[in-house]
């Protein structure tokens, strides 16, 4: 199939060819069910009046390529691998459709790459996929990116505040130029295709990417995934999807926002109208707005997986709302439908995913597998060909075909465009009004001239922290200021702007001082985190270990002023936190630009503040630790501070001494989480002796005697695959900087869980498993585990195992220690410490 190919029909027969595309749906039309679900659906589901309008040219053209392509071509299309587990050769033999870069995916694995390293590669990408010689195919791929707060993958980007941030701005224009300066910044990278804007509306705040939600209320959800679109996209009637501009995908539908408990990946149980009404507006508005591509979401509906819904996918989206777009997957969800595996799910193509996102080398199988299903009918023809349909014509309407390859387009490799002053410029507007002023106690801000400043706490010179997750790496972690160039910490803003109208700044992230300060700022908050790996149990700050409220207390009792700025991805209870403060600024997650923050700190040389606060909550803040699910519109609404709360320089208020009690059970179980998904901050996971370690920054660390990968146990990376390679001893630990005091869980008798897999069978002193409190705080899993299995164990072993002095206990710097030595392979993952009553108990009595 050549791409020169002239596309000529008649009249008649373009009719005749819309008029079978038109038929040739998912959905079983005329069964009985089918038409009892269209009627459901057009009940509470809008038809919508899409910007992008259906166009007899695009479907001429779609229907000429679509007719040429073999089977293995269109399945192909539907297949969407990850820079890291495919080849150009690859692409050249199969010539997928799409292709993706994961969180923490980079050019040659390169986490400095160049713009021109990323042009490079997509330019390989391309002219792979164009390529006939091995597969026939000339139709070009896409490349997609999760460009969520800028185009956060590559050094030296814009970074723009994180969405909760956006919500709190509630600035519509201004959403639309920070997608359109991502868009160029993307187009930079030669890049087609932007998974973006997530869309979900958070009811539970202990979900960990309640950052990524603009606002617990659905109207500003809507109006923003309009304005999103519109900016990464374009406008339909402004040469739309030109080269200034990419694809978009709104994401993740539907209902991830809502799922019981906060729980990632969980299921959503509202009813259908609340579907739509909470869940679904920010589809309204970006579908509405003409976005050409939707992610199904991880989550389930009343149990049902959408990746494998079909009433979800096909009934409402595509044929009661009209979106004519693809419905691509997220990373491996298809796996997760019931039946199904990584390598192998008809339901989900049934059910209406046009792509498998399918990274690791599950897409092999996948592939092959896929297609002996369409081959068997499992799969319908017509299914096949309607998915390949919504691909191309998206295609089309991007003008792939006919864009010069990536490194002749416009905007490629232009480095200018890779944090450029214009975009960052934005990004510091968002910055300054994302800002939310909840306290300001006798007018402590703004900042007076000439003041001797200190400034404190550990997110002060902090970029990655005060940039959260999905920033470089896919937790947002393993990163210094030097990986963003051209970017301010909030310390280098206040510094700055102080110096400037003759004060004086000190930093000491410990609030330590050389010169007594008139007044401090500490900067502190949440560490960084993406997905399941942020979800928590209750919404208390630093629940059991009250680093920075101690920190506060110390500058309060020598009687200095002290201006917190809280980072955080959530409203979290902050009581304490508050109470020692004299002014409270949520900074959110502000991105590469915190000189943003001391734009409004900071008065001029007349005291006049330069900038007000114009941030408002667009989520309500907890009254208690347990109130994560109050919201805006509740019939019993009762926050500490309301959705819409904002103080400004104006405001005369005084907010009072909060109630910092939290009702304690006294039958509370304690209880130390290690590793849960991610190794849970301050903890790192490490290999070497205590005295020479190697911190696990990305995906694989490695020595002479040990080689420790991220590997999918339920969800991505949510386990750690350990491979002994040497007859000296390697060793994997999890431990902090400073020690833990474990005695309370001594004296509640407490185990040290861990679910183990062997790879094979194990020997006697091959592999231990203990602490750091003394030389023999460890056990030999010889003598514990079923040596010949190589299913997951879950096992308890009793401190007592480890026999040291209770003394020893309150100093524990590693927590969990595995040695092992000889040619041996053991996966581990959910590691604590605390009861764990469904696990096999070892009490090495």
């Amino acid at each position: 199939m050549k791409r020169e190919t002239v596309f000529k029909l008649s009249l008649t027969a373009v009719s005749s060819l819309l008029l079978t595309a038109c038929m040739q749906t998912s959905s079983d039309a005329g069964t009985d069910s089918a038409q009892t679900d269209a009627q459901q659906a057009a009940k509470i589901w809008p038809k919508l009046d899409i910007a992008v309008k259906p166009s007899e040219q695009v479907e001429q053209r779609v229907e000429f390529l679509l007719a040429e392509m073999t089977l293995e071509q269109k399945i192909a299309q539907m297949i969407q691998p990850e820079i890291r587990d495919v080849t150009v050769e690859e692409m050249r033999q199969y010539g997928f459709g799409s292709y993706l870069n994961g969180g923490g995916a980079f050019p040659n694995d390169n986490k400095h790459a160049s713009a021109q390293d990323w042009v490079d590669l997509a330019e390989k990408m391309y002219q792979a996929s164009i390529d006939d010689s091995l597969d026939g195919s000339t139709i070009p791929t896409m490349w997609g990116t999760d460009a969520v707060h800028g185009h956060n993958n590559v050094i030296g980007a814009t970074l723009f505040p994180h969405n909760i941030g956006l919500g709190a701005a509630n600035n519509p224009q201004l959403i639309e130029d920070i997608a359109h300066a991502t868009a160029k910044e993307v187009l930079a990278t030669g890049i087609d295709w932007v998974f973006a804007p997530t869309v979900a509306v958070v009811r539970d705040d202990r979900w960990g990417r309640t950052y990524e939600s603009y606002s617990e209320d659905p109207t500003i959800v809507r109006a923003y995934s309009a304005a999103i679109v519109s900016g990464l996209q374009g406008k339909p009637g402004d040469n739309f999807l030109d080269e200034k501009h990419v694809v978009s995908t709104v994401k993740h539908f539907v209902g991830d926002g809502g799922t019981v408990g906060g729980d990632d990946q969980g299921d959503n149980v509202s009813t259908e109208q609340e579907l739509f009404d909470i869940h679904a507006q920010g589809y309204v508005g970006g579908l509405t707005a003409g976005s050409q591509s939707v992610m199904a979401s991880f989550n389930s509906w009343h149990g049902d997986k959408i990746h494998g819904n079909k009433y979800l996918l096909t009934t409402v989206l595509k044929d009661t709302m009209g979106f004519d777009g693809f419905v691509v997957g997220d990373w491996n969800g298809h796996g997760q439908i019931k039946g199904c595996s990584n390598e192998s799910c008809p339901q989900a193509i049934n059910a209406g995913l046009d792509i498998f996102m399918a990274p690791t080398q599950s897409w092999k199988p996948l592939f092959k597998n896929t297609l002996a299903q369409v081959k068997s009918g499992e799969i319908p023809m017509s299914r096949i060909d309607d998915a390949v349909r919504r691909i191309l014509r998206v295609k089309v309407r991007a003008g792939l075909f006919e864009k010069p390859s990536p490194k002749q387009r416009a905007l490629a490799a232009d480095t200018s465009l890779i944090g450029h002053p214009e975009h960052r410029a934005i990004a510091r507007q968002a910055v300054r009004e994302s800002l939310v002023l909840l306290k300001n106690n006798n007018k402590t801000l703004p900042l007076k001239p000439q003041q001797h400043i200190l400034v404190a706490g550990d997110a002060a010179h902090n970029i990655g922290k005060q940039s959260g997750g999905w920033t470089i790496t896919w937790q947002g972690t393993g990163n210094n200021n030097n990986d963003f160039p051209g970017g301010t910490s909030i310390y280098d803003g206040l510094k700055q702007q102080v110096e400037a109208i003759g004060g004086s700044v000190e930093l000491n992230v410990d609030g330590e001082f050389s010169q007594r300060p008139d007044v401090a700022v500490v900067v502190f908050g949440e560490e960084p985190y993406a997905e399941g790996n942020g979800d928590l149990d209750n919404l208390e700050y630093q629940r059991a270990n009250k680093r920075d409220l101690a920190l506060l207390r110390k500058l309060k009792d020598q009687g200095i002023p002290v201006v917190s700025v809280f980072i955080t991805g959530r409203p979290l209870w902050t009581n304490p936190e508050i109470n020692a403060s004299d002014a409270f600024v949520v900074a959110w997650l502000p991105g590469s630009e915190g000189v943003g923050v001391a734009d409004v700190l900071v008065a001029d040389k007349a005291g006049k503040a330069k900038f007000n606060f114009d941030g408002r909550l667009s989520f309500s803040w907890p009254r208690d630790p347990n109130q994560a699910t109050v919201n805006f519109g509740d019939e019993e609404y009762n926050p500490l501070f309301p959705y819409g709360y904002g103080l400004t320089y104006e405001s005369s208020e005084q907010v009072p001494v909060l109630d910092e009690t939290i009702a304690q059970d006294t039958n509370e179980e304690m209880r130390l989480v290690l590793m849960d998904r991610a190794v849970n901050a301050p903890f790192k996971l490490s290999i070497g002796s205590s005295n020479q370690q190697t911190v696990m920054n990305s995906s694989v660390v490695t020595n002479d005697s040990v080689y420790v990968r991220t590997t999918d146990r339920f969800v991505q990376e949510d386990a750690r695959l350990v491979k002994f390679t040497s007859d000296k001893p390697g060793r994997v630990a999890i431990g902090q900087a400073f020690p833990s005091d474990l005695l309370s869980l001594v004296e509640q008798e407490a185990t040290l869980n861990v679910d183990l897999q062997l790879g094979q069978s194990i020997k006697k002193g091959q592999v231990l498993v203990g602490m750091d409190c003394a030389e023999e705080c460890s056990v030999d899993l010889a003598e514990h585990l079923d040596t010949k299995s190589t299913q997951w164990q879950s096992v308890s072993f009793s401190l007592g195992c480890f026999k040291a002095n209770k003394a020893e206990y309150g100093k524990v710097f590693e927590p969990f220690v595995m040695t092992g030595s000889g040619d041996v392979t053991v996966s581990f993952s959910k590691v604590s410490i605390g009861s764990q009553p469904d696990n096999k108990q070892i009490q090495c009595n």
